[in-house]
Formats: C-alpha cells, structure tokens, sequence
C-alpha cells in the first residue's frame, strides 16, 4: 500500500510542475503554495513539497498520513538546460541571445569568468567582439580547474600574454558551425593555426586537441550576433 502512495506522490509531484488539467483537479483535494520555484500538494493520505531551483534542479519531499516517508532529488539533462528558445540559451545562470556578440554574451554566464579574465588578459575582446563570424569552444571554470595547479595565474601574467593567446585562439574556428554541421572525424582549423578533431560519441560532440586531449560540448548552438559558441568541459591545448 506505501509503494503505491508513493509512486502516486512522485507522479503527482511532477505533474503539479506542469498546468494543471480539469480532469485532474476534479479527481484530486489539493493545497497549492507557489512561487514558481516551490509547490506544496496534499493528495490521498500524500502531503508533498516539492522544490525547483533556477538551475533546473528539483528536489521533493512526502509524508503519508501512516507516517510512511520519501525524498528524491532530480537534474535536468544537459540537452535540457542547453534548450534554445527565441530568447536564447540559458548558460550560467544568464541568458545568451542571439543579439549580442560572443563577448558580451560570455560576460554574462557566472560559469565562464575564467574564460573572460583570460580573454581580456590577452586583448582578444575588440577581436571577439569584431563582425566574425567565428565559432567559439568555451572552456567553463571548471574546465580551467582541471589544469596543474597555478597554469591560470601563470598564464594571465603579462610576460606570458603571447602564450594565453595560442591558447585562446586555439578555441576559435572562423565561420559559424553549428553543432548539425559538425561530422565524424572532420578536422576544423583553428585561427591559432593548428587543427581540433572532431568526434562523436553516444550522440554528444567531442574535440580531440593537438596533444590527444579530449573535450565534450556540453551546451551547443549559442548562437551570437557574430558566430556561435559551444561550451566545453575541457580546455583544449595546442603543440605550440
């Protein structure tokens, strides 16, 4: 009898996200407190609480009226979050739209301050801010983070600004590619002047570096008044 409470909550619990339907209210009693984010719902014996942060997590907790009770925790897949509407596409915490240049939209997304500190550093952002168009491959903070210990810091110096730049412009192609224009194995040659490999796998896009390393596009298709971007979760180096 708990198990089938419980699944009726964790169905209910999800549905209550969503608009609500006649057939529905009439079958239901239900207490409903929102602000968009939270939700409470009482519904056969199931008093339920339900949670959705901005980053698309949701979290609900229930407790059945025979004291039975359950949590769960969800996340939203990648090709979810990366859903482009008219608007734009959701990326750190910002909203990237088409009418801003690769830049601008960068400055934005709390997930890509590295990437702009380094941008900067280098005096690419007239560049990047130029009519283009150009494809970007935008390493997030936590891509930096996987590099030794101190690379940032060392790299953002001012003696090593030839160096940032290699790098940087490692991560740009000319031209706006789409993540549909990206094939199997078809090598992309980089503004920097070396080449990026492109490869597939389980449906995601993955670039291999000069040096073998790999990267996965997390978010594609960002499209910008000047190209598009492609956020990826590794830094990618050249021999260079």
């Amino acid at each position: 009898m708990n198990k089938h409470l419980l699944s009726t909550f964790a169905l209910a619990a999800v549905f209550s996200l969503g608009t609500a339907t006649a057939s529905l209210s009439q079958s239901m009693s239900s207490k409903n407190k929102s602000d968009d984010e939270k939700t409470k719902t009482k519904e056969d014996g199931m008093t339920s609480k339900t949670k959705r942060g901005d980053d698309g997590k949701m979290k609900m907790k229930g407790k059945a009226d025979d004291g039975s009770k359950m949590k769960s925790k969800t996340k939203p897949l990648a090709s979810d979050m990366a859903m482009s509407t008219s608007a734009g596409v959701m990326v750190g915490g910002a909203m990237m739209v088409p009418d801003k240049d690769i830049v601008d939209n960068a400055v934005n997304s709390t997930d890509h301050t590295t990437l702009v500190s380094a941008v900067k550093a280098a005096g690419l952002v007239e560049t990047l801010k130029s009519a283009g168009p150009f494809t970007v491959f935008a390493p997030t903070n936590a891509a930096f983070d996987k590099l030794p210990a101190g690379t940032v810091n060392t790299l953002v110096m001012p003696e090593n600004k030839a160096k940032l730049t290699t790098i940087l412009t490692y991560h740009v192609v000319p031209g706006r590619l789409m993540a549909a224009d990206l094939k199997d194995g078809q090598v992309l040659t980089t503004v920097e002047g070396e080449t990026l490999t492109v490869m597939m796998k389980g449906g995601s896009v993955m670039l291999r570096d000069a040096k073998g390393g790999m990267a996965t596009v997390t978010i594609p298709n960002i499209v910008d008044s000047n190209g598009v971007t492609h956020v990826i979760d590794t830094v990618l180096m050249p021999t260079k």
